[in-house]
């Protein structure tokens, strides 16, 4: 039978795990991971195989801080209007469990943190990208373009595809050319993402006066925007053939980008909530199966 000594360090193990878990959150995992994936695939790209398991180590660790920091700022800014959506009012900073100021430090830590771990550890190239892109998320898209046009995720999608400048940068200490292909395959496949789920979730953001493009322009201009950047984020993916990559990436991008195409364009003259969040959700896995086709190809003919 438990004491009542028993019971109280049950539940003051429980609160700290829940507040453990609060924190975690608000670095927003799942972006994270995806970030991470975009981040290795430019890695194995420029080394042409496999880097130093050191170097990815670090490389990972330095950029998860630094865009975990961006995102944990960003709910920190956007606290007011968390909490006024569905899909946001449980966050910690939202709800008031974590008061702003703790938050704040938490995400300056790991921004600051990150910078430092990739500058001392990698290099400085990918350490001021890395700082780049986090403070163009946070005070560029976050304070600025979201509450103030309807291009907010095109402009403030630059700060997304910053990850694959990191990983390239890593691991060569420069920039080239398929770096920067890299680099717009995000910009030019986050306004597809990110509109699909828009679509979905539209009337939130319309409450909280954030101006996405369906709530400005209508479903039917965004839907004709997500097939058009489709179409650019297809050409794009395809520009990075002569850079080193062979029939197995062509191969992939191809099939990857036509299945793309086919549901954005289903989705412009055949519009649904369903295929709305069918083409989120194929948005993620594309371009998931996109960076591993290059791995492969990499890890294969590199």
């Amino acid at each position: 039978m438990l004491n009542t000594r028993e019971l109280d360090d049950s539940s003051e193990d429980s609160g700290f795990m829940a507040l453990v878990s609060d924190y975690v959150a608000l670095t927003k995992p799942g972006i994270m991971a995806l970030l991470l994936v975009t981040t290795l695939g430019a890695m194995l790209i420029a080394a042409s195989g496999a880097p130093p398991f050191g170097l990815v180590l670090l490389t990972m660790v330095g950029g998860w801080m630094s865009a975990a920091g961006a995102n944990v700022l960003n709910c920190v800014i956007d606290r007011d209007i968390d909490a006024r959506m569905p899909r946001t009012r449980k966050r910690g900073t939202a709800s008031g469990r974590i008061p702003a100021v703790n938050a704040l430090v938490f995400g300056l830590a790991l921004t600051l943190g990150g910078f430092l771990l990739l500058g001392f550890l990698v290099n400085w190239l990918a350490g001021f990208l890395a700082l780049a892109g986090n403070v163009y998320y946070v005070l560029v898209y976050t304070l600025w373009l979201k509450r103030t046009t309807p291009q907010n995720i095109v402009i403030g999608g630059a700060a997304g595809a910053v990850p694959p400048l990191v990983g390239w940068a890593a691991v060569t200490g420069t920039l080239s050319p398929a770096a920067w292909i890299l680099f717009a395959m995000i910009f030019y496949w986050t306004p597809p993402h990110f509109w699909a789920l828009a679509l979905l979730k539209q009337g939130e953001y319309g409450r909280v006066n954030v101006p996405m493009l369906p709530v400005v322009y209508g479903e039917e201009h965004t839907r004709r925007q997500i097939f058009l950047y489709t179409v650019m984020l297809a050409a794009v993916s395809l520009m990075l053939t002569p850079f080193g990559m062979s029939w197995i990436y062509l191969l992939g991008a191809v099939l990857l980008a036509a299945w793309f195409l086919r549901l954005t364009l289903k989705l412009l003259l055949s519009p649904s909530k369903a295929l709305a969040r069918k083409t989120f959700f194929y948005s993620i896995w594309y371009v998931a199966g996109l960076f591993a086709v290059m791995a492969t190809d990499r890890l294969i003919l590199g």
